[in-house]
């Protein structure tokens, strides 16, 4: 299936993929493809969080966004979400379903950035870290680095691994990635950078009195990742 987006002058085209991550067992993958004559070098793959799948409003825009901005950008449904489930599967089938799906998007660009909306960002980092995936970049929208309902910060060992350069994206209200913890994560790390989200929640919904919607939010975070990413198809 191929949909088209209209929409701020640019247009993209979507298809439904089918990513097998095990003999027999697949799950839904969506594929956005920037227009003619842009980069197909540098593709991203954008993994949805714990409480939402890929056809989730902020997923689909991130998706069309990042296409619009010149790349091709495929999300994809864990095993649990395209079973219906709500609890997240265990680490193993989640580093199985993302690592099929990053080979997948290989295949139609020469590298991948990983990035992903919290739990998806911290399984891609797991993937680069611990088992070595060669990533182009990460981009981690939200890393949930302090556990819901917890007050320390999960271990980052494996961030210290990751050789592609790291940014991460987090807003000034998100009690699941602080700025001051964010920021001093990364200042420890190699090559990483931070963006910081005023008025911004974990999924980057702001005050009313900002007088800023949601989308007009995303869409400021896409273009400045798009901005952050563009050395990497040059060079």
């Amino acid at each position: 299936m191929s949909v088209g987006s209209e929409a701020k002058g640019w247009f993209t085209v979507a298809r439904t993929l089918k990513i097998e991550w095990a003999p027999g067992e697949k799950v839904t993958g969506r594929l956005s493809m920037p227009g003619a004559g842009h980069n197909t070098e540098v593709g991203v793959l954008l993994a949805h969080g714990a409480g939402a799948g890929q056809d989730h409003p902020f997923m689909v825009q991130a998706r069309e966004g990042l296409a619009a901005a010149g790349f091709p950008t495929l999300t994809f449904n864990y095993a649990y979400t395209e079973a219906g489930r709500r609890a997240p599967d265990r680490a193993p089938r989640l580093l199985a379903v993302h690592e099929a799906a990053a080979h997948r998007l290989a295949q139609y660009c020469g590298r991948v950035v990983l990035a992903g909306k919290s739990m998806g960002g911290r399984v891609g980092s797991h993937l680069a870290g611990d088992i070595g995936w060669p990533a182009a970049a990460m981009v981690y929208l939200g890393y949930p680095l302090v556990p819901m309902g917890k007050g320390e910060p999960r271990p980052t060992d494996h961030l210290q691994r990751v050789v592609a350069p790291q940014l991460f994206v987090t807003g000034t209200r998100d009690r699941l990635s602080p700025p001051t913890l964010i920021e001093s994560l990364a200042a420890s790390l190699p090559d990483a950078a931070v963006i910081v989200v005023p008025d911004g929640d974990h999924s980057f919904k702001v005050l009313k009195r900002t007088g800023r919607t949601s989308e007009e939010v995303l869409d400021e975070i896409i273009a400045e990742v798009a901005a952050w990413l563009l050395p990497f198809v040059r060079g």
